[in-house]
């Protein structure tokens, strides 16, 4: 199971960062836009679509984070009350069902990103399919993560 807690590792650690990266810039870029606004008459156009793509990168890769925990939204207390198999069995369909949910954000935005790629994001001029990118990376994670998940409910049962 090594072989893919190591890569996790490593990949855990980078989501960190640029998630956290990502949220200290949103804070900067909303208080430099909020000063400009209100004490200098001065809105920058600039900022909401950075604030956007800042947004989608802390929110998908927050929630590959939080898989990668085990800290995602789940039944818990319904979960606890089942017996030691139910909870395992519980487990292995919650994993199951995050595979498929990554594996339809990854071809679907996978898809978005293709169509999008000659366009060009208004003011920044950067790629459209740059939005679209964020949560392909973000659902490659999710599903290792799952995965790193199940392979450890299966060590853990044939123990």
């Amino acid at each position: 199971m090594s072989f893919l807690k190591r890569p996790n590792d490593v990949l855990f650690r980078v989501l960190v960062v640029v998630a956290s990266t990502s949220l200290a810039a949103l804070c900067l870029l909303v208080i430099y836009s909020v000063v400009m606004r209100y004490v200098f008459s001065d809105a920058p156009d600039f900022v909401e679509p950075i604030a956007l793509l800042l947004v989608i990168v802390i929110a998908m890769f927050g929630a590959a984070l939080k898989v990668r925990e085990g800290g995602h939204i789940g039944l818990d207390s319904l979960v606890k009350k089942l017996p030691t198999k139910g909870q395992t069995a519980a487990a292995w369909i919650q994993h199951l069902c995050l595979i498929t949910f990554a594996v339809a954000v990854f071809f679907g935005c996978l898809e978005m990103a293709m169509t999008t790629r000659g366009d060009r994001i208004p003011i920044l001029g950067l790629p459209e399919a740059l939005r679209y990118s964020i949560p392909v990376i973000a659902s490659i994670c999710i599903a290792m993560f799952s995965f790193e998940h199940l392979l450890a409910l299966f060590a853990k049962k044939h123990k």
